[in-house]
């Protein structure tokens, strides 16, 4: 279970994920999992990396303010399929920044 970046509470998936996006980076798979923490109302990022050649890792950042973690949900929400790693739609070329296989 994550723990907001912010406040330190526990951020219950069910509860307080709001968006999550997986893309292709040179054969290795990134998501990103947005999850809001009801108490304080930062996000916080929890980051997957799997590796083609090598171990998943993990990472957390944040916090991040409601404002720009809104805009970020509200922009992979455009994508109808945002757990697709090889979608090369809109939304997930301009999340990913134009970095994707």
């Amino acid at each position: 279970m994550a723990t907001c970046a912010k406040c330190g509470g526990e951020l219950e998936p069910e509860r307080t994920r709001a968006a999550s996006i997986s893309g292709s980076i040179m054969g290795d798979e990134y998501t990103d999992c947005f999850f809001l923490c009801p108490k304080c109302q930062a996000y916080t990022v929890v980051n997957f990396h799997d590796r083609f050649l090598g171990e998943e890792t993990s990472s957390s950042r944040g916090p991040v303010s409601k404002a720009e973690g809104d805009a970020k949900v509200a922009l992979i929400k455009q994508c109808s399929r945002p757990w697709d790693k090889k979608c090369r739609c809109a939304a997930h070329r301009e999340y990913f920044g134009g970095w994707l296989d």
